[in-house]
C-alpha cells in the first residue's frame, strides 16, 4: 500500500528513528501497529509491504477519515441542517469507536460523540415540537380551505359568478388533496369532520349550480336564433375583404350582447362566426407572412454569424476568446429574432462556443488560483529535497558497489521524479 507522498513525509517528521512510534502509536519490526489507549496500547493492525513510516500513515489517514465523519456531523448540527438520521449517525460512531483501527487521540473522538449525541437528543426534541407545530398548521390550512367553501357556497345565487366559482371549489379541492398527500398528518377524526364540511359545501354550490342551468336551457333557442342571424350577417361580408372588418367587429358587439347558449351549442356558432371573420383577416396574415420572410433572413444572417465564429472553438487563449466572443454576441443580438422551429437549434450552436469560452476561464482561474498554486510549490518543494536525497543515497551506493542498494534508491528516485513530473510547472 502506497500513500499520498504528503501525508507520509509528514508522519516521517514526527516519528522517532530509533522507536518508530508518535505520541499516539508506534510500529515493531514486523509492522505490527499499535495505538496508546490511556496507560497502555492495544494492536490495530499490520503493514508487511511498507516501511514503518508508510504503516503510522495509513492509520492515521484512517483515524482523520473518523475525525472527519465527526466534523461533518458537528458541523450539520451547527448549521441546523440535521435531521432525525442524526442520532442514527451518531450511534454508528460509537460502534466505530469501541476498537478502531486507527491511530490518534481515540478519546477525544469518543468524547466529542458523546457531545454529539447529547445534541442530538436536543435536536430530536425540537424536531418533534417542530412535527407538532406543523399539525397545528396543517388542521389551521384545511379549516381555512373549508371555511372558504362554505362562504362560496352561501352566496346569494342572484350575486354568484358561476365559472368562477366552479374554478374556486376545484381549486379548494385541489389544496384540500395536496395538504392531504404532501402535508402533516391530522387526527382522523379531525380530518373526517373537516372533509364532511368541505362535502355539504360543495354539494350544496352544485345542487345550485344545476338548477340555474336548467334555467338557462329555456333561453338557448332564442340566444341560438339571434347567434344564427349575426352569423348570417358576418358570412354577407366576405366580397367586401379588410373593408369588411369594421362591420365584422360590429357584429362582434352583438355577438356579445346576444347572450350564451349551451356550451357545446356556443362553440359549434362561435366556430362558424369565426370562420367568416378568418376571410376578412386574410390582409393580417399576409403580414404576418412578411414578418416571417424577415425572421428567415435573420436566421440566414445568424447561421453566417455562428461559422465566422467557429475558429473561437479553436483558441486556446482565454482573453482572446471572450473578446471574439463579446463580438459576436453584439452582433447577434443586432440581428434580431429567428423563426420560432429554428430557435432551439441555432441558440444551441452559439451556447456550444459560450460554453467553450467559459471552460477556458475556468481553467486559467484554477492553474493562477493562489492557494492551489501554494499547495502546488510547496509539494514540489518536497518533492525536490526527496530527489536531491535519493540521488546522493544512489551515488554513494555504486561507490560502495551495493548493487542492491543501488537499485532500492534508483526505483524510489523514479518514483518521486514522475510525482513531481505529474504536478506540472
Amino acid at each position: 500500500m502506497v500513500g499520498d507522498p504528503g501525508p507520509t513525509r509528514q508522519v516521517s517528521r514526527t516519528l522517532s528513528e530509533a522507536t518508530n512510534e508518535t505520541p499516539w502509536g508506534r510500529v515493531d519490526d514486523d509492522r505490527t501497529v499499535y495505538v496508546r489507549e490511556g496507560d497502555g496500547e492495544r494492536v490495530v493492525g499490520s503493514f508487511p509491504d511498507g516501511t514503518p513510516e508508510e504503516a503510522l500513515a495509513y492509520f492515521t489517514r484512517k483515524y482523520a477519515d473518523l475525525e472527519g465523519q465527526i466534523v461533518l456531523l458537528e458541523a450539520r448540527i451547527a448549521r441546523g441542517t440535521a435531521d432525525v438520521s442524526a442520532a442514527d449517525t451518531v450511534a454508528k460512531l460509537r460502534e466505530q469507536l469501541v476498537e478502531p483501527a486507527a491511530v490518534g487521540d481515540i478519546a477525544a473522538l469518543r468524547a466529542r460523540v458523546e457531545k454529539l449525541g447529547e445534541k442530538t437528543a436536543e435536536l430530536g426534541e425540537k424536531q418533534q415540537a417542530e412535527r407538532e407545530a406543523a399539525r397545528q398548521e396543517a388542521v389551521a390550512k384545511r379549516e381555512a380551505i373549508v371555511a372558504e367553501a362554505e362562504r362560496l357556497a352561501a352566496q346569494p345565487e342572484s350575486s354568484i359568478r358561476w365559472k368562477d366559482t366552479s374554478h374556486a371549489f376545484e381549486q379548494l379541492f385541489t389544496d384540500w388533496q395536496t395538504a392531504q398527500r404532501s402535508g402533516p398528518q391530522i387526527p382522523k377524526p379531525q380530518a373526517d369532520a373537516l372533509w364532511k364540511r368541505f362535502r355539504t359545501a360543495r354539494q350544496t354550490f352544485d345542487s345550485a349550480r344545476r338548477s340555474h342551468f336548467a334555467q338557462m336551457d329555456a333561453n338557448n333557442k332564442e340566444v341560438k336564433q339571434r347567434k344564427e342571424r349575426i352569423i348570417s350577417a358576418a358570412e354577407a361580408l366576405a366580397p367586401k375583404g379588410v373593408e369588411g372588418i369594421p362591420a365584422y367587429r360590429a357584429l362582434l358587439d352583438d355577438w356579445k350582447a346576444a347572450g350564451r347558449a349551451s356550451r357545446k351549442l356556443d362553440d359549434q356558432l362561435w366556430a362558424r362566426f369565426k370562420a367568416a371573420g378568418d376571410v376578412l383577416y386574410e390582409a393580417k396574415a399576409a403580414e404576418a407572412a412578411q414578418t416571417n420572410e424577415e425572421y428567415t433572413a435573420n436566421l440566414t444572417a445568424k447561421q453566417s454569424l455562428l461559422d465566422e465564429a467557429a475558429p473561437i472553438l479553436e483558441q486556446r487563449d482565454h482573453g482572446a476568446a471572450r473578446k471574439a466572443l463579446t463580438e459576436v454576441q453584439l452582433r447577434w443580438d443586432e440581428i434580431g429574432r429567428v423563426p420560432r422551429e429554428a430557435l432551439r437549434d441555432i441558440e444551441s450552436r452559439l451556447r456550444k462556443i459560450e460554453d467553450h469560452v467559459k471552460g477556458l476561464e475556468e481553467e486559467h482561474w484554477r492553474k493562477t488560483n493562489p492557494e492551489t498554486k501554494a499547495r502546488s510549490e510547496g509539494l514540489r518543494g518536497q518533492l525536490e529535497a526527496s530527489i536531491a536525497e535519493l540521488t546522493a543515497e544512489v551515488e554513494a551506493a555504486r561507490e560502495a558497489g551495493d548493487a542492491k542498494a543501488v537499485a532500492s534508491a534508483e526505483e524510489k528516485l523514479a518514483t518521486q521524479q514522475s510525482w513531481l513530473a505529474a504536478i506540472g510547472d
